[in-house]
């Protein structure tokens, strides 16, 4: 049983070391807490055993452990919500958002942009909202292919979804809804309780910004796919990319020039996973894409200044650098509204069908180069289907998604992974079937129902391939090249113009019309 007068004074001191409890707050705060944990007073301080040990501590599990075991022990709630009433009491012995925005906005001031980015994201690890003890159990690699590189991981801490049920997200914004939070992007997440659907927001810190004059809000994801990874969000507004995005994007480097910042596109299948809430994603980390050197250049006539080159990357990256920010956005502008409308039937792009559907749009990014241009590159973007590739043309094959099968939005266009958390043991099973420690039963997996049978296919060649493997690491070496291969081939099907003589050709077509050659 969890002692809950010591375990108050864990929670105390632990709030003291890490989460910046001031003097003039302990009183209350532990009065506070005495009041949820359902106790009339506290330890006597001679009956306060040694809590040095928790000034060592780096994240908070074993309180929030023993918080949860506590709760449930004293009936204070079920074991279904006992991770909603741990976060409760996180998020109340943590700073209020004003304070936190006030600190955070001076350190800013005082110290640069990088100083109040990391007193955020040590607070959003230190009260549990980033709960990196998860993260750091995902599995992560990178393959180094020809002149690129792609990051690889293997999220086990973000259940997969599927492109129809995102689709199904943007046309929920039509119709009206009483649900509060609207999604898990909204201000209003900022200190709510939580349900079992909806994810406890005890312990966010959200902070204020201004972008093209409109609000909007910062918070570090929960799920940190790479280092900093930061949230930027404003209006529950559906996603759209056009000229002012391009304007917000560059607002929020100039704020902080620490930070890349990119959008998801704003179309099923090529976009994001929430597609009715508008949003950036951004961060510390440059992106494999941001290390891609130009494959070729061009100059544009109407904004010389800007240099305009071809990424040398798997699809297709317009990238544009240039010191004068008005001349860079207008080019990036004018490249997303011709974008939006073109048509090339010869190369299968199809802009808007007849009944008005569009199809075309872009993933951009923004970033200043280490000689402080600004940059943005474009990606473009098409989510036509067709009889063979119901999911989309421009999307991973069908032969790919055993492996991926979630719309590629802007963290993997830009060459950084996010698999799906099954397959570490998928393939530690496939694992076994190659050094023979698992009889290849052919009929049992293409027998549907079967776990492997979403692998199928895989499993056949490599067990062609490699009659004879002799050593665990051997086995996992080749299931891990397999899914290096898969993931640079994913990226090909979604270029809308193919590395070919006919590729490039009608690449060239499309500059044209800007006056870029």
């Amino acid at each position: 049983m969890i002692d809950g007068r010591l375990l108050t004074e864990k929670i105390v001191t632990y709030a003291k070391l890490h989460l910046h409890l001031g003097a003039l707050d302990e009183v209350y705060v532990r009065n506070s807490l005495l009041f949820e944990l359902k106790l009339e007073d506290p330890l006597d301080a001679d009956e306060l055993p040694d809590l040095s040990y928790i000034s060592d501590l780096k994240v908070p599990d074993s309180i929030y452990s023993e918080i949860k075991q506590y709760a449930v022990e004293n009936n204070i709630v079920e074991e279904p919500y006992a991770d909603i009433y741990a976060t409760y009491i996180m998020g109340l012995v943590s700073p209020r958002p004003s304070d936190v925005n006030n600190v955070f906005n001076t350190l800013k001031e005082r110290l640069g942009p990088q100083s109040a980015c990391s007193y955020l994201f040590d607070l959003s690890i230190k009260n549990n909202y980033i709960q990196k003890t998860a993260i750091d159990r995902n599995i992560l690699w990178e393959y180094k292919d020809g002149n690129n590189k792609l990051e690889i991981t293997i999220n086990l801490s973000k259940p997969e979804k599927d492109n129809k049920d995102i689709a199904k997200l943007l046309q929920a914004t039509a119709q009206k809804s009483k649900k509060y939070p609207k999604c898990l992007l909204c201000r209003e997440n900022e200190g709510f309780k939580g349900t079992l659907t909806h994810p406890a927001r005890g312990n966010l810190r959200i902070i204020s910004l201004k972008l093209a004059g409109e609000e909007w809000f910062m918070q570090y994801s929960p799920y940190q796919y790479y280092e900093e990874h930061c949230i930027v969000f404003g209006k529950h507004v559906p996603m759209s990319i056009n000229r002012k995005t391009i304007e917000k994007l560059c607002d929020f480097i100039e704020l902080f020039p620490n930070y890349f910042i990119g959008s998801n596109a704003d179309l099923p299948i090529v976009g994001g996973s929430i597609l009715n809430h508008e949003h950036f994603q951004g961060g510390k980390h440059l992106m494999p894409m941001h290390h891609a050197g130009v494959v070729k250049e061009f100059k544009s006539e109407e904004y010389p200044d800007v240099e305009v080159g071809l990424l040398d990357w798997y699809n297709t990256v317009i990238h544009l650098t240039g010191f004068n920010r008005n001349t860079v956005v207008a080019l990036a502008g004018d490249i997303i509204e011709k974008w939006e409308s073109y048509s090339d039937e010869s190369a299968n792009i199809i802009g808007k069908t007849a009944d008005g559907v569009r199809h075309n749009t872009v993933t951009p990014s923004v970033r200043f180069t280490d000689d402080n241009r600004y940059c943005v590159d474009l990606i473009l973007r098409n989510n036509m289907t067709s009889e063979q590739y119901p999911d989309g043309i421009y999307h991973a094959h069908p032969e790919y998604h055993n492996i991926k099968k979630e719309g590629i939005g802007l963290i993997e266009a830009m060459g950084l992974y996010i698999l799906p958390g099954r397959l570490k043991k998928q393939m530690s099973d496939i694992q076994d079937i190659l050094t023979k420690q698992v009889a290849y039963d052919r009929d049992a997996i293409f027998t549907e129902g079967n776990p492997l049978y979403v692998h199928r296919y895989m499993i056949d060649v490599l067990v062609k391939q490699h009659p004879v493997v002799n050593s665990r690491e051997e086995a996992q070496q080749i299931t891990t090249d397999y899914i290096n291969h898969v993931c640079a081939k994913i990226l090909d099907n979604t270029s809308v113009y193919k590395k070919d003589a006919e590729g490039n050709l009608a690449l060239t077509r499309f500059l044209d019309t800007l006056g870029i050659k």
